[in-house]
């Protein structure tokens, strides 16, 4: 019986959290407006635009995975501590 009672409490706040989402368009606050355009841009960006993560935040893989074991080639700056 108590099991039931927490299992349907449970579920009921997953449904209440689900429904907390927000899907209408992102505008700026009363009375304060977009950041200014940068330079070089005659317009400001978009809410939906200044969203996206730049370049440098989200870099792209550059470099293949290892996919079996390989030798290490000398590493000319793998120098023993100085004293």
């Amino acid at each position: 019986m108590r099991a039931t009672a927490l299992i349907a409490s449970g579920l009921t706040l997953t449904l209440a959290l689900s429904a907390c989402g927000n899907r209408a368009g992102l505008e700026p606050k009363q009375g304060k407006s977009l950041p200014v355009a940068p330079y070089g841009r005659e317009v400001p960006r978009s809410p939906d635009a200044l969203l996206e993560p730049g370049v440098q935040a989200v870099p792209e893989r550059n470099v293949e995975l290892r996919r079996r074991s390989e030798e290490r080639e000398d590493d000319p700056f793998d120098l023993p501590p100085s004293e």
